[in-house]
């Protein structure tokens, strides 16, 4: 081999070539994860501890959680009469001594020999009259003597250690030393941004000479696993579209102007924004592939509806795809109501205006009337036809489709995409046109996920609420005293008229969680709380049909309270109900509350949302932060704050190598930077043929399906 060493290079070198890995060693290290030296040099350090500035033992105090660096003196083992096994390990430095005692850790006495150096994390409580940690967390950190101690993450099972790992990437990084590790990044762009190369992030990371050598590090790997990704995402929208011909949409014109000018209500200055947003992409060349981020009740369907009126005013039509056949009527109902007595201006009419013609395809639709259906769509009869998923499969044929709104549905693939540019139409010049793509969610997704996740999209937000939507008002019920006021005010909205959820969240009573059951809550508030009161069931394990039954009776009134799972969780919309209460609400997502609060509140009466956990003592930070706000956006934050690193990124970039540094929290300026190179490069060059190496990390580091979006085209 010659030339600079690369990442695939290093992906190829088994750790067996390694000083002191021998079969023993080797067989570790894989249950570990570490098979070749790029894995050993990419499981960076969980933490550093700076030699200078560690807790002494002399400086720990009895309760306080702390980290010492300490010397083992003296290792014992004894076995009590109940045959359990007890360690005591007495360590110490230069300031003073301490115990650590293990319970039924009987390999500690192997593992902990005397004079080696240990990393130990525990809370310290005197004993007799001597500091001792129980159990303490242990690194072994050999004999390092250099100021900061990588420590590296363990499992006690294979019984790697840190002091071993650390070893072992510093004797790859040396014998990387002759021929030099290769860096992808041009290094304009890499001065511009002030990164480090990547030989000495790579010794940075692993062996800093300073907190800020090792901050440095951090910042330029965790700018190229963002850099990947954001390549694939600005690289996939980029051939979308280059490989796609739009239709220039005739925008803002009469159809539009009567729409918005019937409205029952003034739109607001967020919807205004936004549907400029999306005629701006409507008449441009290439199609629109945008993502509408709203709030539960921020009008978004009003949004949607406005984009389809666009298509329909050119003479092509419009789609509404929803994820669940109740939705899909749902829509259907609300789009009706929207468009009553609409008329579109039509110069072949005799009276210069037509009725529009909305439509519903499920598959409750007889065979009769889909065939009758089918025929108008294909004849362009049909102006805006609503559905589910069914709406781009075969047998489906419109006459010019140019506007697909696509609601909830979290990833819009590349085969989706393809099925729609085939229901494009053929130009004149015998060219297939592509739709324009709305894809719409009431999940407030944070900026900077917003800019990974759905990175191949243009995202418009509606931030801002509708006049004459009640707020609703959230509680924290834990203990009986609160559970029977909100049971006495649930009763009392019911007298009045109105309608309440209750929403549990398990189908079934099981040992494991003790939290109520849809079925068991049902049974016990029909014969205590809400006697009397007309009581109805829905839970995911119900037929469609027996959902649907139970769903129109709620919807007629016919039921005052519903016992629910979460499966009410998206889209069910019931005015008269104005009471939610959520059992066991610790156990849910911030989203998902989030989402289940938004079911009410939907009319003109004052809506509440009760809250209920088991412990009035302690109150979850997922539902103090509801109780704070019903903004999404700013709940979103903080879902993300609370539920840690990589979450979001897991769920749409299955990289075989994911985030391992990078954090959608705390690097949102790194992500902002990563996405202006990634554009930089793709602009300059889509197919990446002059930055090969970029290229080739990505064929290695993620997914061949995601890849596959980058050079489909």
């Amino acid at each position: 081999m010659t030339g600079q060493i690369t990442l695939r290079d290093l992906a190829s070198i088994d750790v067996e070539v390694l000083k002191g890995v021998g079969e023993k060693r080797k067989a570790a290290l894989a249950e570990y994860g570490i098979n070749n030296v790029l894995e050993l040099l990419t499981n960076y350090p969980r933490k550093w501890v700076d030699r200078t500035n560690e807790a002494r033992v002399s400086d720990l105090v009895a309760g306080q959680e702390a980290l010492v660096i300490v010397e083992v003196r003296k290792v014992s083992k004894f076995t009590t009469k109940n045959r359990k096994t007890i360690v005591n390990v007495q360590v110490g430095d230069e300031s003073g001594r301490l115990t650590a005692v293990f319970f039924n850790q009987p390999w500690r006495e192997r593992q902990l020999k005397v004079g080696l150096q240990l990393a130990m994390f525990g809370k310290p409580d005197l004993f007799r009259g001597v500091l001792q940690m129980s159990n303490p967390l242990v690194d072994l950190i050999g004999d390092r003597t250099g100021r900061i101690v990588p420590i590296y993450p363990q499992s006690e099972k294979v019984q790697v250690s840190t002091w071993e790992l650390a070893t072992w990437v510093e004797n790859a990084l040396e014998r990387c030393r002759e021929r030099g590790i290769s860096d992808p990044l041009p290094s304009d762009l890499r001065e511009r941004l002030e990164l480090a190369d990547r030989t000495s992030a790579l010794w940075s990371i692993h062996f800093p000479d300073s907190m800020v050598a090792k901050q440095n590090a951090r910042r330029r790997l965790a700018f190229d696993e963002l850099l990947r990704v954001q390549v694939v995402l600005v690289g996939r929208k980029r051939a979308f579209e280059l490989d796609s011909t739009g239709i220039r949409h005739i925008v803002g014109g009469k159809l539009q102007q009567r729409f918005i000018s019937a409205l029952p209500f003034a739109v607001t200055g967020a919807q205004q924004r936004v549907i400029n947003e999306i005629d701006q992409d409507l008449a441009a060349s290439h199609p629109m592939h945008r993502l509408l981020q709203g709030d539960v009740g921020s009008g978004k369907t009003v949004v949607a509806v406005s984009a389809m009126l666009a298509a329909v005013q050119g003479r092509h039509q419009g789609a509404l795809m929803a994820p669940t056949e109740v939705l899909a009527e749902q829509h259907f109902a609300g789009v009706q109501k929207l468009l009553e007595g609409l008329l579109v201006p039509d110069d072949d009419n005799l009276f210069g205006d037509r009725q529009l013609r909305v439509e519903l395809l499920t598959s409750r639709i007889t065979s009769e009337r889909r065939r009758e259906l089918l025929r108008d769509l294909a004849n362009g009869g049909i102006d805006i036809l609503i559905g589910t998923h069914a709406l781009i499969q075969e047998g489906v044929e419109f006459a010019s489709l140019g506007v697909v709104v696509i609601d909830e549905q979290h990833r819009f693939g590349v085969e989706q995409r393809a099925a729609l540019r085939n229901k494009g139409s053929k130009t004149a010049k015998s060219v297939m046109t592509s739709p324009d793509v709305l894809v719409m969610t009431a999940t407030p997704i944070p900026r900077t996920a917003a800019m990974t996740v759905y990175g191949d999209l243009d995202v418009s937000v509606l931030d801002e609420m509708p006049p004459g939507r009640t707020p609703i008002k959230t509680l924290w019920v834990a203990g009986e005293k609160s559970e029977t006021k909100m049971w006495s005010d649930v009763r009392e909205a019911a007298a009045q008229g109105q309608q309440a959820f209750v929403v549990c969240p398990l189908i079934e009573e099981s040992d494991k969680l003790q939290v109520a059951s849809a079925e068991d809550t049902f049974k016990l508030l029909a014969k205590t709380e809400l006697k009397g009161l007309k009581l109805g069931l829905l839970h995911g394990r119900m037929s469609s049909k027996e959902k649907d039954e139970t769903m129109t009776k709620f919807r007629d009134r016919q039921l005052d309270v519903l016992v629910a799972t979460t499966v009410i969780e998206v889209g069910v919309d019931v005015p008269n109900a104005t009471c939610m209460v959520v059992l066991d609400a610790d156990r849910f997502g911030i989203a998902q509350l989030h989402q289940l609060r938004g079911r009410v509140g939907r009319g003109v009466i004052a809506s509440r949302c009760w809250l209920v956990t088991s412990d009035p003592e302690v109150s979850s930070p997922r539902v103090d932060a509801l109780v704070e706000s019903t903004d999404g956006f700013y709940l979103a934050e903080v879902d993300l704050e609370l539920r840690g690193e990589g979450t979001i990124m897991n769920t749409a970039q299955k990289g075989r190598s994911d985030l391992k540094l990078a954090s959608l929290r705390r690097d949102r300026d790194l992500i902002e930077l990563a996405r202006a190179a990634a554009i930089e490069i793709i602009v300059g060059d889509p197919t990446l043929t002059s930055h090969k190496e970029i290229r080739d990390e990505i064929d290695l580091l993620l997914t061949p399906d995601e890849e596959e979006f980058l050079f489909k085209n």
